[in-house]
């Protein structure tokens, strides 16, 4: 038996291609004292893998060619020399893409898998919705009858924020790419409205989805609809810079917003948020968001693909869009 490992063997310019990484085979390890063996069920697929990618200064140190591709991840142990973790735990940390992974156990816990599936743990209640969570309650600070408007809202992360925004009594406006999308926001999980930025006419729709402005909007695209979204601020208005996948895959300068002057006339803030800022409080985050799933009031969608061998073309539904919710790879 051999554990298969997705190898970063060079920096991509652009949208990376297959050569970006390699398929390589080892040995399974064996674990040292002090360490343990996980066995992957379910790696987790996120824009941010992208950025990772880059050689550049950011709030995480890059992944280094030769090196696993970074990923949070979650599975089974099958062998430990480690005080606080059994041989048949279900732990969730960041593993890579691979099919073991050897740790230390540092920032890996346990679950427990009779609450949710694998797959949510490593999405509503993973990295995504501690992100959704904390950026629209800590740094967005929504209040009951803000007018909230999120973008890339049928993804991972803003369908949740979009969801809570509901539950604490806000008016959420949606966006996402074509009708499906945007059906699913509204009828599936209650957004006021959603609008398709594909479709012609965008800018005008959106003023009229928002006739009174904007109290916080919540950015996981960047680009052209940061710039819409400046112009439709309020008062005291909050943007929470959560990411930027429209310019992800640039190969000239990122484009930047020309709206900024929005800020100093509404008094407005921009912010960005980094979800490992709040990891001494995702225990009290899970156990509010997992309150509500059991109330019916969050749903969570996961969109499952299965063999590490097909990490590629699922890598690419991120920036295809031709995925709902969660993107999940399946390992075994």
């Amino acid at each position: 038996m051999t554990n298969k490992q997705l190898i970063l063997r060079e920096r991509p310019v652009g949208m990376p291609t297959e050569d970006t990484w390699s398929l390589d085979e080892t040995a399974i390890p064996e674990p040292a004292e002090g360490q343990l063996v996980v066995r992957h069920h379910y790696i987790s697929l996120d824009p941010a893998m992208r950025g990772w990618m880059n050689d550049t200064r950011s709030y995480i140190p890059p992944v280094q060619l030769g090196e696993v591709m970074r990923a949070g991840s979650i599975g089974e142990v099958v062998a430990s020399k480690h005080e606080k973790f059994a041989v048949g735990d279900i732990i969730t940390g960041w593993g890579g893409v691979q099919e073991y992974c050897l740790t230390n156990g540092d920032n890996w816990y346990k679950v427990d898998t009779r609450l949710a599936p694998m797959p949510v743990y490593i999405g509503t209640l993973g990295m995504p919705g501690m992100t959704a969570y904390f950026g629209i309650l800590e740094v967005g600070k929504i209040k009951e009858g803000d007018i909230v408007l999120v973008s890339g809202a049928a993804g991972a992360v803003g369908s949740i924020v979009g969801q809570i925004a509901k539950i604490k009594g806000c008016t959420v406006v949606g966006i996402a790419g074509g009708p499906e999308k945007c059906k699913y926001l509204t009828e599936t999980l209650g957004f006021d409205a959603a609008l398709d930025y594909k479709a012609e006419g965008f800018p005008r729709a959106l003023k009229e989805a928002c006739p009174k402005g904007i109290d916080v909007y919540f950015d996981n695209v960047g680009g052209e609809i940061l710039d819409l979204a400046l112009a439709r601020l309020r008062r005291n208005a909050r943007i929470v810079i959560c990411g930027a996948i429209s310019q992800y895959n640039n190969k000239e300068a990122v484009k930047g917003p020309s709206n900024y002057l929005s800020l100093l006339v509404n008094r407005a803030t921009m912010q960005g948020m980094v979800v490992m800022d709040y990891a001494q409080d995702y225990g009290k985050a899970a156990q509010e968001m997992g309150q509500w799933m059991a109330a019916g009031k969050l749903r969570s969608r996961e969109d499952i693909y299965e063999g590490i061998e097909n990490f590629f073309p699922t890598f690419q539904r991120l920036f295809t869009g031709e995925k709902m919710g969660k993107l999940v790879l399946k390992v075994i």
